[in-house]
């Protein structure tokens, strides 16, 4: 594995934001799977039903039942065609390691939970480089050794 990517490069390439061109033109430059865990997977998909309550709640924030449903697809059409490749992890070698990085980062990076897990988990699984938009995760995963190639 190369490429481990956060939810932030997930919401953009599932939903038109501001990242989309970015990460939709390294997508396609990728020669392997987008590599996912189930930690991955589950903040991701729960993102995406947290903007419907968002929505329901107020209009004018998140995105409505149906282009969530149509998020869900999309993903779940590239997990069946192999576009997306679930790899197992160790979790609790991956909250090991996630320990050490918030005892040695947070309080200089002020790092959240799974944003550590996330990090955590692709040096777990030996990945390269790590996709993100998320600039406090971008420090930690350098810090962690991994490269930011967006």
């Amino acid at each position: 594995m190369i490429f481990y990517a956060d939810t932030s490069f997930l919401c953009s390439i599932y939903r038109k934001q501001v990242h989309t061109p970015a990460a939709l033109s390294f997508r396609e430059s990728m020669a392997e799977p987008l590599h996912f865990t189930r930690l991955l997977e589950f903040e991701f998909l729960q993102s995406i039903q947290l903007q419907v309550w968002l929505n329901f709640s107020d209009r004018k924030k998140g995105y409505p039942q149906s282009i969530a449903d149509q998020m869900v697809a999309d993903w779940e059409s590239d997990v069946a065609a192999g576009t997306n490749e679930l790899v197992p992890c160790d979790l609790d070698a991956v909250l090991r390691l996630s320990g050490t990085f918030a005892r040695q980062r947070t309080t200089k990076g002020g790092h959240r939970t799974l944003d550590i897990m996330h990090v955590a988990t692709a040096v777990h699984l030996g990945a390269k480089q790590f996709l993100t938009f998320d600039s406090r995760q971008r420090q930690l995963a350098k810090y962690a050794g991994l490269r930011i190639p967006l």
